[in-house]
């Protein structure tokens, strides 16, 4: 009998850890931005990142935000619809991540983004990448 309680005892404690190592890990999702402007999509997509943070909570969720193709504009420091959001989410925790192959494409440098973005040789790879570290995947 105290084997059984020893083991049902060790069980739950060994649940409980569990269980609270869980509850304190973020859900990681890669967010792949690549779609253009038109009607506010920029402002749009990065509203819609706020917005779940405030809902589902900051500790609860990550976000990585990984830009190419026409996407790559919202990140640029000059966006007036994104900028402002841009350095909100940033220190919400939200991570930007800009293609330099997008960012030869349209003719921009590091010095046409904000401090807050992080740079990756191509985006299709790093949104895949992340994928297969385990993030789940949001296209905006």
């Amino acid at each position: 009998m105290k084997k059984l309680m020893l083991m049902v005892s060790l069980f739950l404690s060994q649940a409980f850890l569990i269980t609270s190592y869980a509850a304190e890990k973020p859900i990681e999702f890669v967010v792949q931005l690549t779609r253009n402007s038109d009607n506010y999509g920029h402002r749009r997509a990065f509203l819609q990142l706020d917005k779940t943070l405030s809902e589902i909570g900051e500790d609860k969720i990550k976000f990585t935000v990984i830009a190419y193709e026409e996407g790559i504009q919202a990140l640029t420091a000059n966006n007036k619809g994104t900028s402002q959001l841009l350095t909100k989410l940033a220190n919400r925790g939200v991570i930007f991540k800009a293609c330099r192959i997008s960012m030869n494409a349209w003719n921009l440098t590091e010095n046409d983004f904000p401090l807050e973005v992080e740079y990756v040789p191509a985006g299709a790879p790093e949104v895949i990448r992340l994928q297969m570290d385990g993030y789940k995947y949001w296209k905006q």
